[in-house]
């Protein structure tokens, strides 16, 4: 006899945790905030070191390429964050893989690149995917 006001106690409390979670639920989809920020701001900082890693790795050039310029950053918060970045990237005179002291091509090698990202980012959890990608040359 005692099995079943326990066991509607468990009933009730499980359909007030679910009617509690529904608008948690729909208000997580929401827009908090969005925002221009500094590109040296740290999440976008990692957000712009992330898309010229991705961009090198798809691309078939022979020259690394790197950000010269960051036109504009904004910052979408919601459950994650997505930065909206323009950026001019450019050629530089190391070859892939290498990295270090790269300067951009100068006269008939100069190669420039403006592009727009949209990157889903969860920086604490190092979790980025590019959305949207749209570049053009010069």
């Amino acid at each position: 006899m005692m099995a079943e006001p326990w066991q509607a106690l468990q009933l009730l409390l499980a359909i007030l945790l679910t009617l509690m979670a529904l608008p948690y639920q729909a208000r997580k989809k929401t827009f908090l905030s969005v925002h221009e920020v500094m590109a040296v701001e740290n999440y976008a900082k990692d957000s712009l070191q992330w898309i010229t890693d991705q961009y090198n790795k798809e691309s078939d050039d022979k020259y690394h390429f790197r950000i010269f310029r960051v036109l504009k950053v904004q910052r979408q918060v919601t459950d994650h964050l997505e930065y909206h970045l323009n950026v001019e990237m450019q050629w530089t005179t190391c070859q892939k893989p290498e990295t270090t002291n790269c300067v951009p091509q100068e006269r008939e090698l100069h190669k420039q690149v403006n592009c727009f990202f949209s990157v889903f980012a969860v920086p604490w959890f190092e979790q980025y995917k590019i959305l949207n990608k749209s570049c053009s040359s010069d």
